[in-house]
């Protein structure tokens, strides 16, 4: 890339602004990993303690996870 070319990060080309529960799901993830948790089971443990829910209103499990983050990174 040239010097003074402006681009976007893939997250800057969002078509509308995150939602409350989609907030909420990107702070306490970043809560997580600053405390060291960095694999699935335990990230998934957290979730369920801190929150937000799963999208389903039910606890998290590893692929509820998954298919979020998929969803999110469509």
């Amino acid at each position: 890339m040239h010097p003074g070319t402006l681009y976007n990060e893939t997250h800057q080309t969002r078509s509308n602004e995150p939602t409350a529960h989609e907030s909420l799901l990107g702070d306490s993830i970043e809560r997580a990993y600053a405390q060291g948790i960095h694999d699935l089971e335990a990230l998934v443990n957290y979730l369920n303690q801190a929150g937000p829910p799963a999208p389903n209103g039910e606890p998290w499990t590893g692929e509820t996870f998954k298919k979020e983050m998929a969803r999110l990174g469509a």
